[in-house]
């Protein structure tokens, strides 16, 4: 592994990036995950439940994947880089124990704040929340905005010819589990509450198909979307768009996310992105109060998909174990 030294702090030490899957029709999605990456490691990784797999599936369907390390809350870091990933995706879940005490071991040592908040027995019943795919992305192209200058160029590297990744582990048999929550009927106020998240990451599909996410210089709220500003990468985005905004305080106690999706097409000051629907999302907003109650809520309604999902794969339910 030989990354540019000047990206591996944002990497390292970035609580969440963007990740960036393509539909099956080949639209982008994105959503903030949090990434995890050992020093000598070949490969920057996420993980989704296996309740909620769509993202993990996506990719395994369609291995070009993006992350965008835009957000340097909480990393400790100052003036960071933007990092953008472009690489190929390697799925994870043919042992659910093995990713599942990845997962917990890796999200403990990086965010220790989230299991302080709860006792261990608790946690050892959230199981449909726990049990993980796991998604192992092999880097092929690397760009960065120095300082995060976003209007300007950003540098690149490349991975040497050949590179590649490792093939995902095989497909569970029958259909995927549909949307675990109903997406709002109405976009707009969804699109309101967005605006105080701060700039979106805007991404639409490069001219090599892969998914490009891109933390916009702002964002302008029109009737039918949004008016937002890049700098050169994305300065004439046009095609199906998702914009995605997303915050959380400097100690990952909670977050919020709106994800909107839509069609970009170039105008003369930025990119207009015309939003068709929002999609529903995992925040975890408010006091902690607020907080053990969406989650109460939202295990109610994963917690019956874990046996099915389980049984897909022919495994027994995990066991969330203290590393």
């Amino acid at each position: 592994m030989h990354w540019p030294h000047a990206v591996l702090p944002m990497i390292r030490h970035g609580l969440t990036c963007e990740y960036a899957s393509l539909t099956r029709a080949g639209a982008p999605i994105t959503w903030p995950l949090t990434p995890y990456h050992d020093e000598g490691s070949p490969t920057v990784d996420v993980s989704t439940g296996v309740t909620y797999p769509s993202k993990a599936e996506r990719a395994r369907r369609d291995p070009r994947v993006s992350l965008l390390f835009s957000d340097p809350t909480g990393s400790g870091l100052a003036d960071p880089p933007v990092v953008l990933v472009q690489g190929l995706a390697t799925v994870r879940d043919a042992d659910l124990q093995e990713t599942t005490d990845r997962y917990v071991r890796r999200h403990r040592a990086k965010m220790p704040e989230v299991f302080d908040r709860q006792p261990w027995f608790l946690v050892r019943r959230q199981t449909w929340y726990w049990a993980r795919m796991w998604i192992e992305v092999t880097p092929l192209r690397i760009r960065w905005w120095p300082g995060g200058a976003l209007d300007a160029e950003p540098e690149c590297w490349t991975a040497d010819p050949g590179v590649t990744a490792p093939p995902s582990d095989p497909a569970p048999p029958g259909a995927a589990p549909a949307a675990w929550a109903r997406p709002p009927a109405d976009w707009r106020p969804q699109a309101d509450r967005a605006m105080r998240l701060g700039a979106p990451v805007l991404t639409v599909r490069d001219a090599d198909g892969w998914p490009l996410p891109l933390r916009t210089l702002g964002a302008r709220r029109v009737d039918d979307g949004f008016v937002v500003r890049t700098g050169p990468p994305g300065a004439a985005a046009s095609g199906p768009a998702c914009l995605t905004f997303h915050a959380h305080p400097e100690a990952f106690t909670g977050q919020e996310n709106v994800v909107l999706i839509g069609r970009a097409r170039p105008v003369a000051d930025g990119v207009h992105v015309t939003v068709e629907r929002s999609l529903a999302d995992f925040s975890l907003a408010g006091g902690r109060l607020r907080q053990l109650r969406t989650f109460a809520a939202n295990g109610r309604k994963l917690a019956p998909r874990l046996d099915r999902e389980l049984a897909r794969r022919a495994q027994p339910a995990p066991v969330v174990r203290l590393p």
